[in-house]
């Protein structure tokens, strides 16, 4: 039996028995590829099924073979390139490098399940955090010490809770998952955790980030505590707009506020603080919509087809269009932020500055079509621009608490004469 597609015309699919080969008429001959993986071409996606006989792949650009290579050499689940394919494992294999490579066998699973091997969320969902507190440090001109344990303790809790949010989604897309090229070999998808398991395991993360909430001052519960009711509505908002980003930017940079009353600032009382702080959350949501619109042009055709809706699929011929406007609207915001607290030329030169230079290289220079290089512009950009808009951040602080110290000195001086 054989499948053909007309987007595909040199590719066909032989389907006898339990054996699967994938060939390719190419100038100089027939090359048969028997491997465990199904391929994934930008014209159609065919699962090969998990019997596929090992053999010797292909190279599709130059039609000679290769040595195999361990779909696994990454992670877990990550796809690999074959030519002009993506190619993806049919059936799950034990990661035997990396990190998660050196967990007992029973722990994988639940690493897998809060992507301890794919660390970009974290960094995502921590970025929020640090630019509230550096913000606010420089602000009340805080000392150095409690602004380096607040930053600890915002990843340690970034750590947690994204572990959490991550077994929260995968739970409800538990039933979607399957159908999504990239996802379904997730633990819960594959029936490595049992739903009922997923749920203990999600409980104890909750725990486990209540404790670290408690260590900041008593205030922060009541700006945390909220947080929670987000946590749990991105999966769910999938599946009735077009714009879960949105949601996803609500949840994500929560930690935009927190910083504030982290170091002891009354938002409720002092009105420059809660503006900056309002307009920096908003700069924030802008932030995540834009990377994660990156991230979801990933998985655009399955989620067609698997009936999950993201504003990927809603703007698919304007994208960059889109992605320029969010860049522009969250460098503003960053901007109006900055403006509210009285940050100098250091702020905007720093952070607002890094922030134009990197979303604008990463929205020229992303392929939307290709998932590899939407992968690495996603995972990289959380550095490129989080970290740009942090240090630019730590160099304020350090100028309003050198320019603090001067007038102190200053004022002691005149009191002298």
């Amino acid at each position: 039996m054989y499948l053909s597609k007309s987007s595909f015309p040199s590719i066909d699919i032989l389907l006898k028995g339990s054996n699967h080969f994938v060939r390719r008429e190419l100038s100089g001959g027939i090359h048969k590829h028997r491997q465990r993986y199904p391929i994934v071409s930008s014209g159609f996606k065919t699962l090969i099924g998990t019997n596929i006989l090992n053999g010797a792949a292909f190279s599709c650009n130059q039609g000679t073979p290769s040595q195999p290579r361990s779909p696994y050499s990454q992670s877990a689940s990550a796809p690999t390139q074959l030519g002009d394919h993506t190619i993806l494992p049919a059936a799950y294999v034990a990661p035997t490098t990396g990190i998660l490579s050196l967990l007992p066998s029973s722990w994988i699973p639940y690493a897998e399940l809060v992507r301890l091997d794919k660390p970009a969320g974290t960094y995502y969902l921590f970025f929020p955090c640090l630019f509230s507190t550096l913000m606010a440090a420089s602000y009340a001109s805080s000392p150095t010490l409690p602004m380096v344990k607040t930053s600890i303790l915002f990843f340690v809790g970034a750590l947690i809770m994204r572990g959490a949010g991550c077994s929260i989604n995968d739970f409800w897309d538990r039933n979607l998952d399957p159908h999504v090229a990239r996802t379904r070999l997730r633990p819960i998808a594959r029936g490595a955790i049992s739903p009922q398991n997923a749920i203990n395991f999600t409980g104890a993360q909750l725990l486990v980030g209540f404790g670290i909430l408690l260590q900041f001052p008593w205030s922060c519960l009541y700006y945390g505590v909220p947080s929670l009711l987000l946590v749990g509505s991105y999966p769910l908002a999938k599946r009735v707009t077009n714009y879960p980003q949105f949601i996803l930017g609500l949840t994500f940079s929560w930690g935009a506020i927190m910083g504030f009353p982290a170091l002891g600032i009354d938002l409720i009382s002092d009105t420059v603080a809660a503006t900056s702080a309002a307009l920096l959350y908003a700069s924030c949501v802008s932030w995540t919509v834009l990377y994660d619109m990156v991230y979801a042009h990933m998985d655009i055709k399955d989620d067609a087809r698997a009936g999950i809706k993201s504003i990927a699929l809603r703007h698919e011929k304007e994208t960059k269009s889109v992605l320029t406007g969010l860049a522009v609207t969250q460098v503003g915001l960053l901007a109006a932020a900055g403006w509210a607290m009285g940050a100098g030329p250091v702020f905007y030169t720093g952070s607002c500055g890094s922030a134009i230079l990197t979303l604008g290289l990463m929205i020229w220079n992303v392929n939307l079509k290709d998932v590899g290089n939407c992968w690495w512009w996603f995972k990289n950009g959380a550095w490129f621009t989080g970290g740009g808009i942090s240090l630019g951040l730590l160099m304020e602080y350090f100028t309003q608490v050198h320019d603090s110290k001067s007038q102190i000195s200053t004022d002691d001086a005149r009191l002298v004469d």
